[in-house]
């Protein structure tokens, strides 16, 4: 009957997982596992659709320019920014999740408070990104800008550029929506009631989630 009771209290009764992983953050890698063949489609048809193409658009000449900073030429340079500010912010999470460990709610609301920082300044780097493309011409459907040879280049840029980096944005913004509720949760000290903060844990596999996707977008976009 002992060994019985032992058997039927293993990890369903501890809220543990058969891999011996909390069901909260093994959920979490599953949705993150689904969400990377969605984001590594996208890509893949990407990747086709430019090898297979005789030429197109040079991210130099199309993502060169820079707010406030007139009609200066300067390739890459905004969007290098913004992969900056979104690498920060995954530091600033890395931190929160450190004082997480340790129990210390001011730290995890200070340093969630910069991790939302940075997710809104990424966002709205991206707003002047795609409002700047916008003016030029560019959107679903449309693309002003011509091959890197010189000759007319057709939608497909400017379609896999606005779908692309809006599926990652709205991933992005809806970290910053979560990252705010729990910042809150934190604050109200909703986790140290709980004994632990394993849900800033888990919010911060998703954020590192979403800056590791944008290097891969940035590869494929801005340098390749």
């Amino acid at each position: 009957m002992a060994q019985a009771a032992a058997v039927n209290t293993k990890w369903w009764s501890g809220g543990k997982s058969p891999f011996n992983v909390e069901y909260g953050k093994l959920m979490m890698w599953y949705f993150l596992m689904s969400d990377a063949f969605t984001f590594g489609a996208f890509l893949i048809s990407y990747g086709t659709v430019r090898m297979s193409s005789i030429s197109w658009p040079d991210p130099n000449k199309v993502f060169n320019s820079f707010p406030l900073a007139g009609h200066a030429n300067l390739p890459l340079v905004f969007v290098s920014l913004m992969t900056f500010i979104l690498i920060v912010s995954s530091v600033t999470m890395v931190l929160a999740v450190h004082e997480g460990h340790h129990g210390n709610k001011k730290g995890v609301v200070k340093w969630m408070i910069w991790t939302i920082l940075g997710g809104l300044a990424f966002l709205g780097c991206q707003a002047w990104e795609w409002h700047h493309l916008h003016d030029q011409g560019a959107w679903w459907g449309r693309n002003p800008f011509a091959n890197a040879d010189g000759t007319v280049a057709g939608s497909n840029f400017a379609n896999f550029f606005f779908t692309i980096t809006g599926f990652h944005g709205f991933h992005v913004l809806s970290g910053v929506v979560i990252n705010i509720i729990v910042t809150i949760m934190a604050w109200k000290g909703v986790f140290e009631r709980r004994g632990h903060y394993l849900m800033i844990e888990k919010i911060g596999l998703y954020w590192h989630f979403v800056d590791l996707v944008w290097v891969f977008v940035f590869l494929f976009f801005y340098l390749v």
